[in-house]
């Protein structure tokens, strides 16, 4: 067998399993096949790169000789002084000036492909399980949120002051709450794993669920980015007006009582005309 095949040679781990107490359940086993064959580490350090960028807030800035408060006079004449010529107090040759090449808000994140994400993942598990930094806790419920509780089950298995990566199946609120105090403890689903917290992480603790599902071989890496899920636009239905019937013309009535008025204006005109000629 040559030295090549000997490295990829597959190989099963064994992971001691115990119960809340501290109690030995026995030992449980996963193929390499699951994981990764070798430690990858050109592939891992770009991947953990990748995660430190993207945590990055990149809220610097520096000002420059344009945003410096102050006026633009010239501090002194050009000649005749014995200094050096100076236009601007602004200079970035002097104390309170602007900054030449400072920093300035940006943004560092970038992402890899999933497939090196995923890869730089198993073969960070693959190290993890090599080196014997991987336990199983069979019985990790909370019914209520309680710190004291999950801090007596980590020194029942030995990991007190260690920093401990818990990854559960589905998310447990209970728990989440219980270790949110703790500074060294972090609470995270298998789905959601990253190659840098598990590189943090002094030991690895699985739940029985969680390590089923790793043993299968159903592991996916953590988005580059936590994805933001954009809300639904819903288009408003818009009615329809209704048609308006025309409103029938109204006729005028005060056409009809002028015209009706005009006859009985020609009336008495002619009856005064006839008053006039029997006086006469």
């Amino acid at each position: 067998m040559s030295a090549k095949a000997a490295e990829t040679q597959v190989q099963t781990f064994k992971v001691s399993s115990k119960g809340p107490g501290g109690e030995d359940k026995g030992e449980l086993s996963i193929s390499s096949d699951n994981l990764d064959d070798r430690v990858r580490y050109r592939l891992i350090k770009e991947a953990v790169v990748m995660y430190q960028a993207n945590r990055r807030v990149g809220t610097h800035q520096t000002k420059t000789r344009a945003q410096v408060a102050g006026s633009g006079k010239k501090p002194w004449k050009q000649k005749g002084t014995g200094h050096a010529r100076a236009g601007t107090r602004k200079s970035p040759i002097w104390r309170g000036g602007g900054v030449v090449f400072g920093p300035h808000p940006r943004d560092y994140s970038y992402s890899i492909n999933k497939k090196q994400r995923r890869l730089a993942l198993r073969s960070a598990l693959y190290s993890k399980f090599s080196s014997g930094e991987v336990q199983v806790i069979d019985g990790l419920d909370f019914e209520n949120p309680r710190t004291s509780e999950l801090v007596r089950i980590l020194a029942a298995c030995g990991l007190e002051g260690q920093r401990v990566l818990i990854g559960t199946l589905s998310s447990n609120r209970n728990l989440l709450l219980s270790a949110r105090n703790l500074k060294k403890i972090q609470v995270s689903e298998v789905g959601d794993f990253n190659t840098l917290e598990v590189l943090q992480a002094d030991c690895v603790l699985l739940t029985k669920d969680a390590f089923d599902q790793l043993a299968s071989g159903e592991l996916k890496a953590a988005p580059a980015k936590p994805e933001t899920s954009e809300p639904e636009v819903v288009e408003a239905e818009v009615a329809e007006p209704e048609a308006v019937e025309p409103a029938p013309e109204a006729v005028e009535p005060e056409a009809e009582e002028a015209e009706a008025v005009e006859p009985e204006a020609e009336e008495a005109s002619a009856d005064d005309e006839d008053d006039g000629e029997e006086k006469e």
